[in-house]
């Protein structure tokens, strides 16, 4: 799948793959203060809503979404999401939204859920345009003692 998301062209959303993980890890680490490791996402491999955004062979950016059961009905999770720093701002982050939605729907969710820092306003902004509410404030939900807002958005 080709999505416009380059300044200069497009980006390919793809499954993450093994040779991957230390782009991402890097992306990963230049992205958060409170990085996952390496092994985090290697569990996470043979998930289908590990995604890849490349752009001229390079990783630009990813996301980690699965689907579990939760009171008896089927729910995703946007786990993680980046985009190199120097991407930001092309549609990089929409691009992979817009495709992992699509694979959480295909395995059976009906709601998708996801936890951002209180503080990420450009984060929060992108949810709110993909149609995520606020849902609750988790207090001291990351390490660093930062509340989280759980967002959720009903899918179709």
């Amino acid at each position: 799948m080709r999505v416009s998301a380059g300044d200069d062209g497009n980006v390919s959303i793809r499954p993450a793959e093994r040779a991957d993980l230390l782009a991402v890890v890097h992306i990963e680490n230049a992205s958060f203060s409170q990085p996952w490791p390496y092994d985090a996402f290697e569990g996470f491999l043979d998930e289908s809503g590990f995604l890849i955004a490349e752009h001229d062979g390079d990783v630009v950016g990813y996301v980690v979404a699965d689907v579990s059961r939760n009171f008896g009905r089927q729910l995703g999770h946007v786990k993680d999401v980046a985009v190199h720093p120097e991407r930001r701002g092309f549609g990089v982050g929409s691009a992979l939204l817009t495709r992992v939605l699509a694979v959480l729907v295909a395995q059976g969710a009906d709601t998708v859920k996801l936890e951002v820092r209180q503080s990420n306003d450009g984060a929060k902004r992108l949810y709110r345009n993909f149609g995520f509410e606020p849902l609750r404030r988790v207090p001291g939900y990351y390490e660093d003692g930062e509340d989280a807002i759980v967002m959720i958005r009903k899918l179709e």
